[in-house]
């Protein structure tokens, strides 16, 4: 049986001696002290240190994207495409030293891989548990949409009704066929590669795998992390929306409007998708989420043309709020030796 490395052998978490015998209780074989784990004395990643690390990646991860013109003084890009080319380069660049610097203040024994792309959530078995668990429990916020949708699709049909539904092979080779054509437009699209590829993956690497491993080993509680973290993620959002205001000469009304309500839905997708990655120690979880929302895009909860999309939102709330700790066990995304169910040894948080 494979053994899941505890974020907890990677840390040195300062806890209380009540705290560490009750760990040591619950598990069959004895675990080593913190001491031993992590080879050396003293506590975890300071809190300062976990902060402003915390911070500066945040700050560093929006601030690199304005550095080919203000810092390089490069040429403005010639077309849309090289201007998201160039940011899909610094994007990159941001999160390859937020990994690095994370890499460098948690106190990783001997360097060990494992011991890192588990405290990053990379890892491979369970993958399909933290793709498709957490995509259904998302999908559910979006049952009104999906009634709403379901709703055109019948209207459009009664409006031409005299057509008649194609189910021979040359109907359904031409349904595949602009399927597939759909596909690789969205492979070719380079909005499509920032909103479904380039944007989930790197944020989520660096205010999730990153960020957060940080402040668990600085010692501070899950429930905590959960709400701390997605402020940094919400802000560096901002920028967006000050682009747009400068772009389109917005009043400032407008513009303040938007972004408080930009900066309420990422805070409270910020906070899920935090709360996927600490219960299931997944990055996936959150990642894919991530991409099915940007794809999404808001939940539809009421529509003028039927009431069904209202009642749709409301039975899908209820039934994501029942079903979010039970489909975010621990105990269904990690390999256990011992009976600590949860990836980062916090058992008896939930």
């Amino acid at each position: 049986m494979r053994r899941f490395v505890h974020l907890e052998e990677i840390c040195r978490i300062p806890i209380t001696v009540a705290f560490e015998n009750k760990i040591r209780k619950k598990h069959r074989s004895p675990i080593p002290s913190i001491m031993e784990v992590a080879g050396g004395s003293g506590g975890g990643v300071p809190v300062p240190v976990a902060i402003t690390a915390c911070i500066a990646m945040a700050i560093f991860y929006v601030a690199i994207l304005y550095s080919p013109t203000l810092i390089l003084r490069l040429p403005p890009p010639s077309s849309f495409k090289s201007f998201l080319i160039r940011r899909f380069v610094c994007a990159g660049i941001s999160t390859v030293v937020s990994l690095l610097l994370c890499a460098f203040i948690l106190p990783i024994k001997s360097w060990n891989m494992s011991y890192l792309f588990s405290a990053y959530g990379i890892r491979l078995h369970h993958t399909w548990e933290a793709v498709i668990f957490p995509l259904c429990l998302t999908s559910l916020m979006y049952t009104g949409s999906f009634v709403h949708k379901l709703f055109s699709i019948w209207s459009s049909c009664a409006e031409h009704g005299d057509r008649q539904i194609d189910i021979s092979f040359h109907g359904l080779k031409s349904v595949l066929q602009n399927l597939i054509n759909w596909m690789l437009s969205l492979v070719y699209n380079i909005s499509a590669w920032r909103m479904y590829i380039v944007g989930p993956l790197t944020e989520e690497l660096v205010f999730r795998a990153c960020m957060i491993s940080l402040l668990l080993c600085g010692g501070f509680k899950p429930y905590t992390v959960i709400l701390l973290s997605p402020v940094l993620f919400s802000l560096a959002h901002l920028n967006h929306l000050l682009e747009s205001y400068m772009q389109q000469d917005s009043s400032l009304l407008k513009a303040s409007m938007v972004a408080g309500f930009q900066l309420g839905y990422t805070l409270i997708f910020g906070s899920y998708a935090s709360f996927l990655f600490v219960r299931t120690g997944h990055i996936a979880a959150p990642l894919v989420s991530h991409m099915f929302c940007n794809f999404m895009g808001l939940p539809a909860f009421f529509s003028r043309r039927t009431w069904l999309v209202s009642v749709g939102f409301v039975a899908g709330a209820i039934s994501f709020v029942y079903l979010l700790f039970p489909l975010t066990s621990p105990v269904l995304y990690n390999d256990r030796t011992d009976d600590c169910k949860c990836w980062h040894i916090y058992c008896d948080w939930s």
